[in-house]
């Protein structure tokens, strides 16, 4: 299944450092095109998430998936692949970061490369004076999460993207890259083997449905509506803070924040802006397994920042 994206043409295009603009790049000019795999996949999870509320409700299985969610999100997710592969925001020795983008890869959403590609391929429809309403999570609720959690947003000439040295090379990404949807059966088998299948329902089915139900929400509502510390003007696209949500997503809410400093680790970074992504890679820091964490006057302000008000948690 495909939609059409029509829009007016759009000003000169810019480049960021992993997807570079082509001449024939235009930003209108793609098609959304339903995943099978992808929407399979979601599917799949959400009929198990099903079956464990309504056949093997267990209090310790509830407690996995809880344990478990908390991991993979934060060390993982948020941590691993996005502060640390994908922005690379601060440095961890290989085997740690390694283990880290594993536990993120257990989230479902993407394997190392994917998950580095998505990210930055929205990042960059973002960056420019007109961002089709797939990437700028633009449509309507209901259109939005059938658009973001089982189709992608196909441009007729995309822009070249590459992903650097050594982690395009790297054969643990490789091998994760290539396998992720199979990277839950090891897991699994633990989980079956210690609790049964309502640990497995739980602690794979579950927690992957909502991991992904969760992630597309706050993607959804950080770009339309919430808090403001900062805005990037000449931009149509801008990050919002959800306030009151830091413990549940790890940081991952102040997302106005990450709009307007893009390469700190600290997202959380007024006062009572809980993070504790952040505070996960303090700790490492403080046993020697982190360093040169970068926070928002690391580098340079982004070309068009500009302060809107102080923050609030």
């Amino acid at each position: 299944m495909t939609s059409a994206i029509g829009a007016p043409q759009g000003a000169h295009l810019i480049s960021t450092e992993r997807a570079v603009a082509q001449a024939e790049t235009d930003t209108s000019k793609g098609l959304i095109v339903w995943v099978p795999v992808k929407s399979l996949w979601y599917f799949f999870h959400l009929l198990g998430a099903v079956l464990a509320i309504v056949f093997f409700l267990d209090w310790s299985a509830v407690l996995v998936f809880l344990a478990l969610s908390a991991v993979t999100l934060c060390a993982g997710h948020s941590v691993g692949m996005h502060r640390l592969l994908i922005h690379r925001s601060f440095a961890a020795p290989l085997w740690l970061e390694r283990l880290l983008v594993w536990l993120g890869t257990l989230v479902g959403m993407a394997g190392p490369f994917g998950m580095i590609r998505a990210h930055d391929i929205r990042d960059w429809h973002q960056r420019q004076t007109y961002c089709p309403p797939h990437p700028s999570h633009g449509a309507g609720f209901w259109r939005d999460a059938w658009w973001q959690l089982h189709c992608e947003y196909r441009l007729d000439a995309p822009p070249v993207f590459t992903i650097e040295q050594p982690t395009a090379s790297d054969p643990f990404y490789c091998f994760v890259e290539r396998t992720w949807l199979a990277q839950q059966l090891p897991l699994a088998l633990i989980l079956f083997a210690t609790g049964g299948w309502a640990w497995v329902l739980w602690g794979v089915c579950m927690r992957v449905f909502v991991s992904l139900t969760g992630h597309w929400m706050v993607g959804h509502y950080a770009h339309r509506q919430g808090h403001q510390g900062w805005r990037i003007a000449g931009l149509p696209v801008q990050g919002y803070n959800l306030p009151g949500l830091g413990l549940l997503s790890f940081g991952e809410n102040w997302h106005g924040n990450h709009h307007a400093f893009p390469h700190s680790a600290q997202l959380g970074v007024e006062c009572g802006q809980l993070d504790p992504g952040f505070w996960f890679i303090r700790a490492l820091e403080a046993i020697g397994l982190a360093w040169d964490i970068k926070t928002p006057t690391s580098e340079a302000p982004r070309e068009g920042l500009e302060r809107i008000t102080a923050g609030t948690a």
